[in-house]
């Protein structure tokens, strides 16, 4: 019998897969700072009321100090693990067990930072390949074991816990060592690539032989080709590359008895889609091992530009019409008034020709008439050939032009393009300071856009009213498609000492204007225990015992991933 249960705490270097710290984003040694941005703190005080401390603030986490609820694995399914994939990739270490029990999200930071740990994983496994997977869930079925399908570790609507009721073996099944691209057919700009790897290893891979895949999402530097399927992702780029959903074209979900394949065809009829059913199944329906994508010649040239609109209502205008148009940027992304404002907040002080550009802009804006209060600032990318570049930007040009936009150059749009990943530090930063901050994202046709920005706004006002606190919200559109777009909204507010519930009262209002107004519940984030509540207003009633029934028959155990989704 081998023994896991009392061996030392495994490392990362143990297992060969790097995971994010346990109390927040990223890894450590990693951290926001604002000393050398000296509008931000004081912008921070006026929206939110909240102090910011000069220099590296001390969280006072101790791993030492929380309660882990002990393993409840029985020692002929730790024996069974051992057998398949070795003692070494077999874990029942606190510090492992407690990495992989939350995601990434407001919610959960704010119960492992309080020491809530109501169910954690019993055992994290770390297979090498589809085989040693596929002898894991044979197991897991014929044991009555859970499995949750683990990538990054980056999820934000509760997708990776267990359901806190659960009394069997869990088992969080770590995809990190599975993290290659196998093969890339290059006349169909086909990569077939293991579901384990993170954004960064899989680019590195892919441009080391002339590719990109082109997915960018906020997660990307902690995030894995398999849980963007999962979860429906969506990346900074989508104009160009489309959504995880345009890119799969092939997938290998590993089940009981077998393997689901599916081949990478351009396109099939072949009955109800089990591509479009896998996609977005967050673990209920298998275990992704293999996602065949559409890849990209690496572009000769690339640039992101920065432009001013006068109002939202003029950036909304002009990003539709350049939906509309032929022309094809890999970006288009406006932030409103409120997020313009926090975006100047944060940048660093000004220097030499910088400065006088600076000093200068208001007043050129206000000569030209505008209000610098409600001015919108928004990204525009482009990518290809030096020719392809230099006719989409023209062609752009004439539409920002007609909306009332103005063109400030490529300096604004390469800080943003270095520092586009580096948001959830932010959030973190503003925890350590007794603040809470989180997003909503959704989607709905052109004709509604302006009625969701509103109703949210509305709705984020009355909900900071009703738990007593000064709060901020901000928002952006981006992801656009001919009939409609992304708005995706950050909020924020200093909590008291029952922040969750706080947090539950913010999130309720928003989550509940985006189905008032004919919005989708979420664009790219995915349902798991957060966006239940407003599944069956977006989907119908039907539509959610459609899904039920799906997982109830492929998966009548209730072994992958259970609760998810659906709540059943």
């Amino acid at each position: 019998m081998t023994d896991v249960q009392n061996k030392p705490q495994t490392t990362a270097a143990d297992h060969g897969v790097a995971h994010m710290k346990w109390w927040g984003w990223g890894v450590e040694g990693v951290a926001f700072h604002h000393e050398d941005k000296p509008g931000f703190a004081p912008f921070v005080k006026k929206i939110v009321g909240v102090e910011l401390t000069q220099g590296q603030h001390d969280t006072g986490l101790d791993f030492s100090q929380l309660t882990v609820p002990a393993s409840r694995a029985s020692t002929e399914v730790v024996d069974s693990l051992v057998q398949i994939v070795g003692p070494e990739h077999v874990d029942q270490g606190d510090h492992d067990r407690v990495v992989h029990t939350y995601g990434k999200s407001i919610r959960d930071l704010i119960r492992i930072r309080a020491g809530i740990l109501e169910r954690v994983p019993d055992l994290v496994v770390y297979p090498a390949d589809e085989a040693e997977v596929q002898q894991i869930v044979d197991l897991a079925v014929a044991s009555d074991v859970v499995l949750i399908p683990f990538g990054g570790g980056s999820n934000i609507v509760g997708s990776l816990e267990p359901m806190p009721t659960e009394e069997r073996t869990v088992v969080s099944l770590d995809m990190g060592r599975l993290s290659k691209v196998l093969d890339i057919d290059e006349d169909g700009g086909l990569a077939r690539i293991q579901a384990g790897g993170q954004g960064p290893d899989l680019e590195e891979q892919l441009n080391a032989r002339g590719w990109t895949l082109g997915h960018f999402p906020d997660s990307f530097t902690h995030s894995t080709m398999g849980g963007w399927v999962a979860t429906r992702s969506s990346g900074m780029q989508s104009d160009k590359y489309g959504d995880i959903a345009d890119i799969t074209k092939g997938l290998r979900v590993v089940r009981p008895g077998g393997v689901l394949a599916i081949r990478a065809v351009p396109s099939a009829s072949t009955g109800p889609s089990l591509r479009e059913m896998i996609i977005g199944s967050e673990g209920r329906l298998g275990v992704i091992t293999e996602v065949t994508a559409q890849v990209h010649r690496l572009p000769e040239k690339r640039e992101i530009l920065a432009y001013l609109f006068p109002s939202w209502h003029d950036g909304l205008a002009a990003m539709q019409a350049i939906a509309e148009s032929d022309a094809r940027p890999s970006v288009t992304r406006v932030s409103d008034a409120h997020e313009t404002a926090f975006s100047f907040a944060t940048s660093k002080a000004s220097t030499g020709i910088s400065k006088v550009v600076n000093d200068a802009l208001p007043k050129v804006l206000k000569a030209k008439g505008w209000d610098v209060d409600v001015m919108c600032l928004s990204f525009i990318g482009y990518e290809g050939s030096p020719e392809h570049v230099a006719q989409t930007q023209k062609a752009v040009a004439k539409i920002v032009k007609a909306n009332k936009g103005m063109g400030v150059g490529k300096g604004p749009g390469k800080l943003y393009d270095q520092k586009k990943f580096d948001t959830p530090y932010l959030r973190d930063f503003f925890m350590d300071h007794g603040g809470a901050a989180d997003v909503s994202e959704t989607a709905a046709p052109w004709s509604k856009l302006r009625a969701v920005s509103s109703r949210v706004y509305a709705a984020a006002n009355q909900a900071f009213d009703q738990i007593g606190v000064q709060g901020w919200i901000m928002g952006h559109l981006s992801h656009s498609y001919h009939s409609g777009a992304c708005l995706y909204f950050t909020f924020a507010f200093e909590h008291g000492e029952q922040a969750e519930a706080e947090y539950d009262v913010v999130k309720h209002a928003i989550q509940q204007a985006f189905i008032d107004t004919g919005a989708t519940v979420s664009h790219h984030h995915g349902v798991g225990l957060e966006h239940q509540p407003w599944l069956a207003q977006d989907v119908s009633a039907e539509g959610v015992a459609v899904m039920q029934g799906l997982f109830d028959s492929a998966d009548p155990g209730r072994v992958f991933n259970p609760g998810k989704v659906t709540g059943a």
